[in-house]
């Protein structure tokens, strides 16, 4: 109370001091006088001063009775342990290792496309038959030739083990015999080659080349896939080496069509390309009843950091001071008008993800950060906190 009647004629001084001036001012306007307006302008800017001094005494009383009303507002946070998985996100395409275009291997008519799209095919199977050019024919003749050369070798060779005979007439037996065998074998490979078979299981995708046509090597005949080994190729920046190993668990999005599924990392390459550091990975992708299909685009998100007991809290509530140091503030000694002091704490921050990142060093689970109002307070003001 004693500050306050203090500050009251202060305040009437001020007041009264303030028309007086006006008067005066008024009058030397009127007068004319040059010289005397410079002299009143240098009387008032003297005045303006003193009044700066009081006005500041002023505050200061004001502030060192009426403290918590002029105390910034803040919002808290809690800080507490919690699982952290930190994901690296790239992008990749579909790949398998089993999509091809059938070509044949000789030219002639497409006499039979024994497939249509979309069917189900087993490896082996035959898919088509180009006309064989009398091949058939030549080897039913050769065929006959071989069996007559088998007949009179092993009769020879009866002979010659009982030591009837030349030996002479024995090695042209055998040597017939061998020729007529790798004739057949030359036109059963020959004939191998009018026949296309599928190299795989799997669906027919398409069929180019319709049956009559006449093809060449050259031209397509069938596309045929396999969806039941499908993967997602990737590249990696190197720095990323020791954290992405086969195993890891992946989430991989499809935009195309709005799915989620979690898989795992079937293969690290060996080979970092030269051209933009990063090696590839093949991550494992299931066909989902036929959606994913090959070429699709996907982002993948690897999983290369895990922290069980990680501290994570708002980038936005961090700071930087002119050292490069990051800090934030925590409050203490909060009593029961939710009355604290905030204090800076420098800290070391680890991995982000989204608007979070993790902390290091510096806070402590159980710890209370001012989220809202930490860009006002200084470092050990009271503050009132208002969650």
């Amino acid at each position: 109370m004693k500050k306050i009647f203090i500050l009251l004629p202060i305040s009437l001084l001020i007041i009264s001091c303030g028309e007086n001036n006006r008067k005066s001012v008024d009058k030397i306007i009127e007068n004319g006088n040059l010289e005397a307006l410079r002299t009143k302008r240098t009387e008032i800017v003297a005045e303006q001063l003193a009044i700066a001094n009081q006005l500041k005494q002023l505050d200061e009383a004001i502030a060192s009775l009426d403290t918590i009303k002029k105390l910034p507002l803040v919002t808290t946070i809690t800080v507490k342990d919690t699982l952290f998985n930190h994901y690296l996100e790239l992008q990749g395409n579909v790949e398998t290792k089993q999509n091809i275009v059938l070509y044949p291997e000789v030219g002639g008519v497409l006499t039979r496309v024994y497939v249509k799209k979309g069917q189900k095919v087993s490896k082996g199977q035959l898919l088509a038959r180009i006309d064989d050019g009398g091949l058939s024919q030549q080897l039913s003749q050769v065929q006959v030739q071989a069996q007559l050369a088998k007949t009179t070798f092993d009769r020879q060779k009866r002979l010659w083990d009982q030591k009837i005979g030349s030996e002479i007439q024995y090695l042209e037996a055998k040597t017939n015999f061998e020729a007529q065998k790798n004739v057949v074998k030359q036109i059963k490979r020959q004939l191998a080659k009018t026949t296309v078979n599928a190299p795989f299981s799997g669906i027919i995708d398409d069929v180019i080349t319709d049956q009559g046509s006449i093809v060449s090597g050259s031209e397509p005949l069938i596309r045929i896939v396999n969806l039941d080994n499908m993967y997602i190729e990737t590249e990696v920046p190197e720095r990323y080496i020791p954290y992405i190993t086969k195993g890891k668990n992946v989430e991989v999005f499809f935009p195309v069509l709005g799915k989620t599924i979690n898989t795992k990392i079937r293969q690290v390459g060996n080979y970092i390309n030269p051209n933009n550091r990063s090696f590839t990975v093949e991550v494992e992708v299931p066909s989902n009843g036929g959606t994913v299909k090959p070429n699709l685009t996907a982002k993948v998100k690897i999983n290369d950091y895990t922290n069980e007991s990680a501290i994570l809290i708002p980038q936005s509530i961090i700071s930087e001071n002119a050292e490069g140091d990051q800090y934030t503030y925590v409050t203490s000694g909060k009593d029961t008008q939710n009355i604290a002091q905030a204090k800076r704490v420098i800290i070391k921050t680890g991995k982000t993800q989204g608007d979070l990142i993790e902390i290091l060093d510096g806070i402590k689970s159980g710890d209370e950060l001012i989220s809202e109002g930490a860009r006002s307070v200084r470092d050990g003001q009271k503050v009132e906190i208002i969650n």
